[in-house]
């Protein structure tokens, strides 16, 4: 059985790996004053636009996820034929609409691919599944790299299915935004009041630096620090103590919203790279999506991974 895998344009994984395992993304379009650039992952694009708009503009950006008709078209476009089971896997829908979206195309796309797959010489029934992660970022990262890996092993999609419904509560997707008046702009952009200004004002004021987490629809500060550098130095060590302990998936996501040389200067990230050697699990480093970084700022950094439920510490 041919078994794909679709995610979002926020789902933060190498682009090598994308491209390896043929997983498909469902763009997202930013429109920041009369500039567009339509979201398919590429760090290159990605990089290009963190340099020249999002530091000064792009907590005006507009997004515009793909709707049901789009969604309802690239199935029976291609995936259909191409594939027997498909999974999508979508960022927490509690912040997108893309999850109601797929939803909805889903109806139409079971009803209609029978015509398209005999037209393939496809045999056989065509079924998907449509996955609120209940994260995002690096969080959906690690479990579309764990969802690879079971397709890899030939799993059925009922076994996958079931092992990823039970890794859904463990994923944890961890983000320092450096500004917290940007988060709050940004906020407010989207009619998200939980970034106060005092909050925002009294955070920078006193250099207090939240880390943020992302997990079960929601987002929550689990940690306070003083200064950015500390907060990367805390979530850098909290991940390394994470991996030697032992974890759900042998993979721990690292997305960054800028030039990715700078992890190299950040304390604890050597740690976390000997940690992840030790222990055979995969560390994936990519540019931070331009969805990710438009909606918490330049130069923010994120981390995903799957363990047991647990506290942050």
């Amino acid at each position: 059985m041919r078994v794909g895998l679709v995610v979002d344009s926020s789902c933060d994984l190498p682009k090598p790996f994308l491209e390896q395992n043929d997983i498909e993304i469902l763009p997202i379009t930013i429109r920041v004053d009369g500039d567009e650039l339509v979201d398919r992952h590429d760090e290159a694009a990605a990089l290009e636009f963190y340099r020249g708009h999002i530091g000064e503009k792009g907590h005006r950006a507009e997004s515009a996820a793909f709707t049901t008709d789009q969604i309802r078209d690239l199935f029976l476009n291609r995936l259909v034929a191409e594939y027997d089971f498909v999974f999508c896997q979508t960022v927490m829908k509690s912040r997108s609409p893309i999850f109601e979206n797929a939803t909805k195309a889903s109806f139409t796309i079971l009803s209609g691919y029978q015509q398209v797959r005999k037209a393939a010489g496809a045999e056989g029934p065509f079924a998907l599944r449509v996955v609120n992660t209940g994260t995002l970022f690096t969080g959906q990262g690690v479990l579309a790299a764990e969802t690879v890996r079971l397709i890899g092993q030939g799993l059925s999609p009922n076994e996958i299915r079931m092992r990823v419904e039970e890794l859904i509560p463990c994923v944890r997707a961890y983000a320092i935004p450096p500004d917290l008046y940007y988060v709050r702009a940004r906020a407010r952009k989207k009619g998200d009041r939980s970034v106060s200004l005092f909050g925002a004002a009294l955070g920078s004021a006193l250099d207090i630096q939240p880390i943020l987490c992302g997990y079960d629809d929601e987002t929550r500060p689990v940690a306070k620090v003083r200064g950015f550098n500390e907060a990367v130095t805390r979530l850098f060590g909290y991940a390394s103590a994470r991996v030697r302990k032992g974890l759900l998936a042998p993979y721990v996501c690292v997305s960054y919203a800028g030039e990715l040389e700078a992890l190299d200067a950040m304390v604890g990230f050597g740690e976390l790279q000997s940690a992840c050697r030790e222990t055979g699990v995969e560390l994936m480093i990519s540019v931070m999506s331009v969805t990710g970084g438009v909606n918490l700022g330049p130069g923010t950094l994120t981390l995903g991974l799957l363990a047991e439920p647990h506290d942050f510490s």
